[in-house]
């Protein structure tokens, strides 16, 4: 499930080619996000789109060859000025009279086209690990693209013949050499999952096309002249451990452009995947910068604030939550609580007449996706989250805009998985104290996930260990609710601690919060009357979790009784 949707999307037909093309958000300026090489389509951009959407319009199209677009296998219908053409249709069809745009590795080659040749309609560009034949040489090109090699190692898979007959091993050494930080199986399925989506025989026309002579891509002088021209602003994005186009390559760029060089430390070829908040906080400087706040209260005005953030994955948080709330208030009669929050924890905390952050109306609807993932009671919870991961950042990103306008003294997170896993990723951005909730720790691999699941989930769990053992004082506070003997006896996964032991030594446990007293409801017939059934009536209560996700399962049970003439059953 997508974390924004386009507000409007269609077709443009160039010359017989047919490009896919999508309109978010409604502000100024337009940022257009451009095509790269066409082994993606514009679903890379899905980490920077719901963020830029709410701040300005933003346009993408999926580039010919890939996507909801055509595919023309003429080497000729890939060259740079195609490229070109192709972006300003779209922006003459969707009323786009000049834009900021964003290129990301080749998708470079035709933004520098259109800076230097169409300068009015230009406002200003970012170029995020470009790749252009400036300083270093890409390592594939040790290697012909044409002929026959007589081996398959390292760069030589790059070899149309290979493409033709190893696709997707092609597309799997190609990410991972995108990806070169630690823990990235996600988005390396994801994009390998895209270059799927179009043929090797496309491709092949790509680079033929793109390594035409006088082609930008190939040829270092005609860049150098089309960059020199460039007089709009320039902001180039580079990674340093980039192992598709090295860092002198975009620093190269930024030198003829007379624009602005950010390097990202120990980032490849993606930072807008792997680095999405630095990558989305240098854009928005860029494209409109953040105006700094109108009001200031003095210290010692200002009364205690903190900031909850309550996972909406089942109504059993906003129970225990609100069950903190009020303990906190006990013991800090002037604290004043916001609460961001969606949908189904809202209902109660509105129900109790807490105050919910108008911010949460810009959050991306996590329940939702869970329930979409579900079928029959069939949920994969672990594979449900990680293809949630553009509806993290988007939170996480609604999150980070309301605290840099509005302080906070602590920021509660409720397994609050967005807030925790960008924090450890950008511990920069923690301007408060912070405490953790959770009840359960790890992740482990079901049994028909097979090696791959195992590998993964020992993956997440890693990058988790490492977090905390690199930042183990960004969490002022860890609990987990529940007791010591509720953890289950694995291990994170091969040559990673034992679960028990390791959330023993990182987590204080505050035992179950259940948001209310067992004791207020020990008048079983005061309780039946409330809920209204007859002192005579037999009761079945079936209960199989929260979040919509057990809808299936609960018909199930219904339709196995046999009900008597005249009844039907009753569901809360």
């Amino acid at each position: 499930m997508r974390a924004c949707q386009p507000i409007r999307d269609g077709y443009v037909e160039r010359e017989g080619v047919k490009l896919y093309y999508e309109v978010y958000g409604a502000g100024e300026p337009t940022v257009f996000l451009l095509p790269t090489w066409s082994i993606m389509h514009s679903r890379h951009w899905k980490m920077q789109i719901p963020y830029l959407a709410r701040h300005c319009r933003v346009l993408t199209f999926d580039g010919r060859g890939n996507g909801r677009s055509d595919r023309p296998i003429e080497p000729e219908a890939y060259r740079s000025a195609e490229f070109t053409a192709d972006a300003l249709a779209v922006m003459d069809t969707t009323g786009t009279e000049r834009a900021v745009l964003v290129a990301m590795s080749l998708g470079a080659a035709w933004t520098l086209e259109l800076g230097a040749l169409h300068p009015e309609r230009v406002a200003g560009i970012v170029f995020i690990a470009p790749a252009l034949p400036l300083g270093q040489s890409a390592a594939r090109l040790a290697h012909s693209f044409t002929e026959r090699l007589d081996t398959t190692e390292g760069w030589a898979k790059f070899n149309q013949h290979y493409w033709r007959e190893h696709y997707r091993e092609f597309l799997e050494f190609f990410f991972s050499q995108m990806f070169t930080e630690p823990h990235s199986t996600k988005p390396i399925e994801d994009t390998v999952g895209w270059g799927l989506e179009t043929d090797p025989e496309a491709l092949v026309a790509t680079r033929l096309g793109s390594s035409a002579p006088g082609e930008p891509f190939s040829d270092p002088e005609r860049v150098a002249e089309l960059a020199t021209r460039v007089r709009c602003p320039v902001l180039v994005i580079h990674g340093d451990q980039d192992a598709i186009r090295p860092l002198a390559n975009g620093a190269k760029l930024a030198e003829l452009a007379v624009g602005e060089l950010v390097t990202i430390e120990g980032s490849g070829h993606a930072p807008h995947v792997r680095d999405p908040v630095k990558v989305n906080l240098l854009l928005r400087d860029f494209v409109k910068p953040a105006p700094p706040p109108r009001r200031w209260v003095r210290g010692k005005s200002r009364r205690k604030r903190a900031l909850y953030i309550s996972s909406p994955i089942g109504l059993g948080h906003a129970q225990r939550d609100a069950a903190i709330a009020d303990e906190l208030r006990k013991l800090h009669p002037d604290l004043e609580i916001d609460w961001l929050a969606q949908h189904p924890v809202t209902a109660v905390l509105e129900a109790r007449g807490e105050r919910i952050h108008p911010a949460s109306a810009l959050l991306a609807n996590e329940s939702r996706h869970i329930e979409s993932e579900s079928a029959e009671h069939d949920l994969h919870c672990f594979q449900a989250i990680r293809r949630m991961d553009e509806i993290l950042l988007a939170n996480f990103m609604v999150f980070h805009d309301l605290v840099r306008e509005e302080h906070y003294d602590l920021w509660i997170g409720d397994e609050a998985w967005e807030l925790d896993y960008y924090l450890h990723e950008n511990p920069e951005q923690k301007r408060a104290a912070y405490v953790w909730l959770t009840d359960f720790v790890g992740w482990l691999p079901m049994p028909d996930g097979g090696e791959r699941e195992a590998f993964v989930t020992a993956d997440y769990n890693a990058e988790m260990i490492e977090h905390i053992a690199r930042f183990p004082r960004l969490r002022d506070q860890a609990i987990f609710v529940g007791n010591p003997d509720d953890i289950v006896p694995d291990s994170f996964g091969p040559e990673l601690p034992l679960i028990g032991d390791w959330t023993r030594e990182h987590y204080a446990f505050a035992g179950y919060v259940t948001g209310f007293d067992p004791s207020d409801l020990a008048d079983r017939q005061a309780l039946r009357a409330e809920l209204g059934y007859r002192d005579d009536e037999q009761v079945c209560i079936v209960t199989v979790g929260g979040s919509g996700v057990g809808g299936a399962l609960l018909r199930k049970v219904i339709a196995a009784y046999p009900w008597p003439s005249g009844l039907s059953p009753r569901c809360a």
